[in-house]
């Protein structure tokens, strides 16, 4: 099914992966060859998190935006193990159960980090992998904390954290534009993390996430990588994608000026612009360069 732009309509699905319910979109393509973007989000996020990109992607590719377990619409298991190797296979999975033999992975934030796991897991299934202010070098959380997690007021202490959270202030700090938060983008972010059984989900994965991937696993990762960062990202420093582009055999970066961490709310055009480009023609002779955009 196409986006309806008009109307907003955006064609949700459930399907069953490996005994977990997945909410995903799916944008179907008149050109039966076109390829397969997969967008992936990142941590506290959903698949709302690409609405300004799917008007200009869907123009040319297939596109599936899907839920990560533990978010947005997807299920809050309690039995799947919230690693980051295990949600990268889930995306190679996932694939196998849409009959999507090869695809394009879009990562953001964490989203970016389960993208290359899924890439390095199944290297003839992902063609080329485009991160977004990708999450990396981060270690796992420590033994006190994970210990702390099974206390008995450690998850009134977390729903109490979520419920003062300040879903506008949040978006603010990952934004370089201010005016960009409007009352309904605020309530888009804010849904999907309202719910009780989100925040049992936020617990498992503290506790079970390891630690991003080392520079010996990142150099296993051999596809083709487009790297967009923004240059005032307070979340993942424009330090982290350089140090990134040394760690990966085959990488391009660019950073963009006047933008935060938000990339696909900030230069949505920009980087579908680039993201087009990549995946028509590959990374550029120039890999490290910085765009003015007003």
């Amino acid at each position: 099914m196409a986006l309806n732009e008009k109307h907003n309509y955006y064609p949700g699905y459930r399907i069953n992966v490996n005994n977990v319910q997945i909410y995903y979109e799916y944008f179907d393509h008149e050109d039966p060859n076109a390829k397969v973007v997969v967008l992936v989000h990142g941590f506290l996020s959903s698949t709302v998190s690409f609405r300004k990109l799917l008007p200009q992607l869907t123009k040319s590719y297939k596109v599936v935006s899907i839920d990560l377990p533990g978010f947005g619409q997807s299920e809050k298991s309690t039995k799947f193990i919230y690693k980051l190797s295990n949600y990268g296979q889930l995306i190679i999975d996932f694939l196998d159960a849409l009959n999507i033999r090869n695809a394009i992975l879009i990562g953001h934030s964490m989203g970016g980090q389960i993208s290359m796991h899924a890439a390095k897991l199944s290297p003839d299934r992902i063609e080329k992998l485009i991160l977004l202010g990708c999450c990396s070098y981060v270690k796992r959380a420590s033994r006190s904390l994970i210990a702390c997690s099974y206390l008995p007021l450690f998850t009134w202490g977390m729903r109490n954290w979520i419920k003062r959270k300040d879903v506008k202030e949040n978006l603010l700090s990952v934004l370089h534009d201010s005016k960009l938060v409007t009352e309904e983008m605020i309530e888009s972010y804010k849904k999907p993390i309202s719910e009780v059984a989100f925040i049992h989900s936020l617990i498992r994965l503290l506790r079970q996430r390891e630690g991003d991937m080392c520079s010996q696993d990142l150099n296993q990762v051999q596809q083709p990588v487009l790297m967009l960062w923004g240059k005032e990202d307070k979340v993942m420093p424009v330090k982290t994608g350089f140090r990134l582009k040394r760690d990966l055999p085959s990488a391009e970066l660019i950073v963009y000026e006047k933008c935060g961490h938000l990339l696909m709310e900030e230069k949505p055009q920009e980087i579908c612009s680039e993201i087009t480009r990549f995946i028509e023609q590959g990374i550029t002779q120039s890999t490290e360069f910085q765009k003015e955009t007003s």
